[in-house]
């Protein structure tokens, strides 16, 4: 088996996680909220979405298929790394599953979290896990924490291995249109509103994509440029060079009087349908599955909309556990080893803005709060 994959010797999947049963719903939520002091029953009401779908949100069934995938991946062309799974907000949780990463003796770790964009709650507030579980584990004295230490991918969002799916299933999404109303579909590209503030203060100080975004951060531009890439080549596929595309939003929380990025997806098909629109696809390029957040805000609650307003609709499916995205990860490991071993190393991105980097500088997608200790990043010392 090959060790192009030194120095490290294992990959953490790190996502979100979601409840997989009624009695799971508001504990998970309670999880997600800590430290902000919402009763219960303003959870039960939140979570009436997972109720609708049994109370299982699908992202930990998707996750298990992205590990056996990605380990497949690994087996078939000949990498020796061990793929575990580990979650911020529910089991399997991240403490237990460094646990046994280190008892397994694990040292040198590479993280893939399941956000793609530069965001505190993306990028930021992951690696705040991971130095939390890393500082709980050492404290408790866990047999090998001491020497565990965590590197995390780069982001991934314009690699092709997940712009090239997302265009495929554009397409796909469109074939599934009537045909009358096909040339005349419009693209809204979808992803998770987050606060202004937040928006503003993405990515890395200097960083291109922070320059270049609409709100002067990178989260926006840096969709705004998948977006942007997805659109021309289905304006390529299809002939149809003049087919208008926004960046929409969805899955706002919080205060009202607090501005998010807008327009909200709802929002954007009400406009669309008003401006004459003979169709809209929606292409959730903010997800990596087809987790609560699409199925519910897209399938359901936009679904509902369309159909009040009598706009035909459709939505393309996320990358999921594609193999081009199981390559893609592979690529960014092998990547990430050979320039830890010192090797020169051409990263793969598509479009204008370039590879995100591989160690996140200070002053990185900052809280709105102040700043909590950060594994996986330049301030971070083992």
């Amino acid at each position: 088996m090959s060790d192009a994959h030194a120095p490290y010797d294992a990959l953490l999947l790190l996502s979100f996680g979601g409840p997989e049963g009624p009695e799971d719903v508001v504990p998970f939520l309670e999880n997600v909220t800590r430290g902000r002091g919402i009763p219960k029953e303003r959870l039960a009401e939140v979570g009436q979405h997972y109720f609708l779908f049994g109370g299982v949100s699908p992202i930990n069934a998707q996750n298990r298929v992205l590990l056996a995938a990605l380990r497949a991946d690994f087996a078939d062309h000949g990498l020796d790394l061990p793929v575990y799974w580990g979650n911020r907000n529910w089991a399997p949780y991240l403490v237990d599953t460094l646990r046994e990463m280190a008892a397994d003796g694990h040292r040198r770790v590479l993280v893939l979290a399941t956000s793609a964009y530069a965001n505190y709650s993306g990028c930021r507030q992951y690696r705040e896990n991971l130095a939390a579980a890393l500082t709980a584990l050492r404290e408790e004295g866990a047999p090998g924490a001491a020497g565990l230490r965590l590197d995390k991918l780069r982001l991934f969002h314009n690699h092709p291995g997940f712009v090239e799916p997302m265009i495929e299933s554009t397409l796909a999404a469109l074939d599934s249109l009537p045909q009358a109303v096909r040339a005349g579909a419009r693209l809204a590209f979808t992803t998770h509103s987050i606060p202004d503030t937040l928006a503003d203060s993405s990515g890395a100080p200097g960083d291109p994509a922070r320059v270049a975004g609409a709100h002067g951060g990178a989260y926006v531009a840096q969709h705004r440029e998948v977006a942007r890439l997805i659109a021309e080549a289905v304006a390529q596929a299809t002939g149809v060079a003049e087919r208008p595309w926004e960046l929409v939003y969805q899955s706002r929380s919080g205060a009202p009087h607090i501005p998010w990025l807008e327009p909200d997806i709802c929002d954007h098909l009400e406009a669309q349908h008003a401006d004459g629109a003979a169709a809209v696809v929606m292409v959730p390029i903010g997800f990596v599955s087809d987790h609560m957040e699409v199925v519910y805000d897209l399938d359901t609650q936009a679904r509902e909309k369309a159909e009040e307003l009598g706009l035909p609709v459709a939505r393309a499916a996320t990358v999921g556990a594609d193999p081009r995205f199981t390559a893609a990860v592979r690529d960014l490991v092998l990547e990430r080893a050979a320039r830890e071993r010192g090797e020169a190393v051409t990263p793969c991105a598509l479009g204008a803005l370039g590879a995100s980097h591989d160690v996140c500088p200070v002053g990185c997608c900052p809280a709105a709060r102040g700043a909590a200790p950060a594994a996986a990043g330049e301030e971070w010392t083992d």
